[in-house]
């Protein structure tokens, strides 16, 4: 057990960055201020290592030992393209601050996290003209770290449109091995990362690592794998509730459901409905996706957020809100982990999790070795 590398998990929710680091992984810490998420933490995982209370509030004396690695999956609701657009200046985004409090303290002490990884939407790269990923990078270099940063897509892993952007530091202190960085190419860095990296300062340019992982095997799991022909918590549409829905489309999207119906063969895809403007005034749209990947879930904040399954089948149209149990298939999760039990709980904690495979993909080529690069360095 004491040979198993350690970590943090800070913003934790239900424990998917716990599920994808994995068995060969210790948790010494886990922390969320929603009591309903801790619920879920505790029935996947137990309660040991778990503080239920606002970040703000948490102490360096309740951190055990030191850790290897600090997960940080911090809130996005003010980063978003979404959101109102405070940025860390917000409410809820603006809770990396006391986190990031706590990790000047640990360094105090003596016994800072080797590996940090925080977890955002990629709105981050971009909120207040790039300043807020210019203060992250800042606050990271301040003390010490090295970093980079990595834009994934869920969907090369699960049929979920996903991108979230991952910024994963090390100590100066720490060897890095030279097949774990490489050129600016990569498929992780995209052009909205790379715009952001020329925007902050040289200084911190130089303190900049372009991470280099491979890409995943092709993805096996398909869309209608997933879906299930009777869920137990939603009911399928009757005719005239899709009717009503396909009423909300525009030429575009009816286009797209006439393309389904000739294919020949079952179509599965998703829907969501949103607001858009129409000559000066909002409308209700219902936007329809027939590629084999779900839109991003959300977590359900009126039911327009919530997203549909459509099935056209031998011209049939048929629909239904998404299950708690695809919802968590999407986000990586095993068929054996316990979901609340309330549909919004379930739909809330998938949504505002980070993908499993993911979390694995990263831990797997980037954190695990150099996790053992150290080792081997502290050995010789």
């Amino acid at each position: 057990m004491a040979d198993k590398p350690s970590y943090y998990e800070f913003f934790a929710g239900g424990g998917m960055a716990r599920a994808g680091l994995g068995e060969g992984w210790r948790c010494l810490f886990a922390n969320d201020f929603d009591r309903k998420k801790a619920e879920s933490y505790r029935a996947n995982w137990g309660g040991e290592a778990l503080h239920v209370g606002d970040v703000r509030e948490i102490s360096t004396a309740q951190l055990p030992g030191r850790a290897d690695l600090v997960w940080a999956s911090f809130p996005c609701q003010d980063l978003s393209l979404a959101g109102a657009g405070a940025g860390l200046k917000g409410e809820r985004s603006g809770t990396f601050w006391p986190f990031w409090d706590l990790m000047k303290a640990l360094r105090k002490e003596g016994r800072p996290p080797p590996l940090i990884v925080l977890e955002n939407v990629c709105g981050a790269l971009t909120s207040h003209g790039g300043k807020d990923f210019t203060e992250i990078c800042k606050a990271l270099a301040e003390e010490d770290y090295k970093f980079g940063a990595l834009v994934i897509d869920a969907a090369l892993f699960v049929p979920q449109s996903r991108p979230r952007l991952f910024i994963v530091a090390a100590r100066e202190e720490v060897a890095i091995p030279t097949s774990l960085v490489a050129r600016n190419e990569g498929l992780f860095h995209t052009r909205a990362l790379l715009m952001a990296y020329e925007k902050l300062p040289r200084r911190l340019r130089d303190d900049w690592l372009w991470w280099s992982l491979p890409a995943p095997p092709s993805r096996n799991a398909t869309l209608a794998q997933i879906i299930e022909e009777a869920p137990r918590d939603v009911a399928w549409h009757s005719g005239a509730e899709t009717k009503a829905l396909i009423a909300m489309m525009s030429d575009v999207n009816l286009a797209k459901i006439e393309e389904a119906k000739r294919a020949g063969r079952k179509m599965v895809g998703t829907l969501y409905r949103r607001t858009r403007y129409q000559n000066g005034a909002k409308i209700q749209r219902a936007e329809a996706r027939f590629d084999d990947v779900a839109g991003c879930l959300r977590t359900p904040v009126g039911g327009s957020s919530r997203q549909y399954v459509l099935v056209v089948d031998k011209g049939r149209v048929r629909s239904r809100l998404m299950s708690a149990r695809e919802t968590a298939r999407l986000m990586g999760l095993p068929e054996d982990y316990i979901l609340p039990a309330t549909y919004n709980g379930a739909y809330h904690l998938a949504g505002d999790g980070v993908a499993v495979p993911v979390v694995r993909h990263i831990a797997g080529h980037v954190l695990e070795p150099l996790l053992a690069a150290m080792a081997l360095r502290d050995a010789a």
